[in-house]
């Protein structure tokens, strides 16, 4: 017996599977562009595309260290259209980062992490951590400099984690240096584990948007239904074609990055993370190592997993920033926090030199503790400040300034770390 519809009318293949993704029906506010900005769709699809592309590309592609370099250069001059396929795995790889970051921001700002929505933040952090991993494993697969001595600079960052960091250091590069098996490493967990990890976690997550209701609207006692048939589907295909299109013409004109062979004798000056990894390279220049490779990324890590147990009280679920008062505050913190750690960095690079000062200090104390409390101290009195001298905040608008502190901080190092370090990693302008 045939599936009908609410009209009577037979579905298609097509409607099923749609209205398996989808409610039949649903709020027509969030048919608006600006609820989501459809950065959720624009991911599954990067993914989407990153493995019809990345499958192409392991035709060619030869994972031991004698041979990758060699294969990405034959796939990008003598393969019809490899370099088209290579740059498009590029980009999207590059964009999935970005638009991934959005889309935890996105969440965070319209308030929808909080009660039954928890779970879903959780989901969202984990494939987000899936997607750097993904990308950094994919990293080094090219063998030529930028990746050899990227992927060195990050494995020598987790060394300096107490205890574990030298055998995990080991354990990914399979010895005590980048090498031919960590190739084959990075290209098991990139063409196999991490994927298949990714689109598990992807569908709960999916499941779980599903269950919450949708997107987060603010409540409001009249609010029109619509048919997700043709009302929402039509603006998530176009959406699709447009992303494309932007892809595929930036694919055309831009190259991904392929520099000389790698050489394990031969150091780049200055050799730098992957770009997503550069604020905490910049953050190493200035800390000890211990704070800056483990207990401020593990305490970070902590807290933005237990967010949505912090900000339960008042919660304006769907509204940018939970009310005006929030958005003034965001934004103000956005100013203090960027021009603050422009300062600091400046301070802690000419003038202060607490460990040249107190040689005799352990250097957890001079490189560690208390240039952590340089930034702590003032930044607290800023949270202070905009709490009970700009009136009274919610807990939910008090997280909002402390998450923006911490990102515009960590933006503003990746910044700084990628156009005004030089030689040495000396700042330069």
């Amino acid at each position: 017996m045939a599936v009908l519809s609410k009209n009577k009318y037979p579905q298609s293949a097509f409607e099923k599977f749609v209205l398996h993704l989808h409610p039949h029906r649903i709020d027509q506010r969030a048919l608006q562009f600006s609820r989501t900005f459809g950065l959720g769709g624009i991911n599954a699809l990067l993914f989407v595309l990153l493995v019809f592309t990345g499958l192409l590309l392991r035709f060619s592609y030869v994972p031991t260290a004698t041979e990758a370099y060699t294969s990405v250069v034959r796939l990008q001059q003598q393969t019809l259209l490899g370099g088209f396929i290579r740059n498009v795995h590029h980009i999207s790889a590059v964009l999935m980062v970005v638009v991934s970051f959005l889309h935890l921001l996105r969440v965070f700002y319209a308030q929808a992490i909080y009660e039954k929505r928890a779970q879903n933040w959780i989901f969202g952090l984990v494939l987000f951590l899936l997607v750097v991993a993904s990308n950094f494993t994919g990293y080094l697969l090219p063998w030529d400099q930028l990746a050899y001595w990227a992927v060195t600079v990050i494995t020598h960052m987790v060394e300096y984690i107490p205890l574990l960091g030298p055998p995990l250091a080991d354990w990914v590069r399979r010895g005590d240096s980048v090498n031919g098996h960590t190739i084959l490493n990075f290209y098991t967990l990139h063409t196999g584990i991490l994927p298949i990890a990714f689109l598990v976690i992807m569908s709960f997550h999916f499941w779980l948007v599903r269950k919450a209701g949708g997107v987060a609207l603010p409540q409001t006692e009249n609010s029109e239904k619509v048919n997700v048939l043709p009302h929402l589907v039509v603006r998530e295909i176009l959406a699709l074609f447009v992303v494309l299109a932007f892809i595929f013409l930036l694919a055309v004109f831009y190259d991904a990055p392929l520099l000389i062979q790698a050489n394990p004798l031969e150091s780049p000056n200055p050799a730098k993370a992957p770009w997503y990894f550069l604020g905490a390279q910049e953050l190493l220049l200035h800390l000890h190592p211990v704070f800056a490779a483990f207990i401020i990324p593990l305490c970070l890590t902590l807290f933005f997993f237990s967010l949505p147990y912090w900000g339960r009280i008042k919660v304006h679920s769907g509204v940018w920033f939970n009310s005006a008062q929030g958005r003034k505050s965001t934004v103000a913190t956005i100013g203090f926090s960027g021009i603050f750690t422009l300062v600091l960095i400046g301070l802690l690079e000419y003038a202060l030199h607490v460990e040249t000062w107190m040689p005799g200090l352990p250097g957890w104390l001079t490189s560690g503790m208390i240039p952590l409390l340089l930034y702590m101290v003032p930044t607290g009195l800023f949270v202070q400040w905009i709490v009970h001298k700009k009136g009274k905040r919610s807990r939910v608008e008090v997280l909002q300034v402390i998450v923006t502190g911490i990102l515009t901080s960590y933006l503003v190092m990746t910044c700084v770390s990628w156009f005004l370090r030089g030689e040495g990693m000396q700042l330069i302008f």
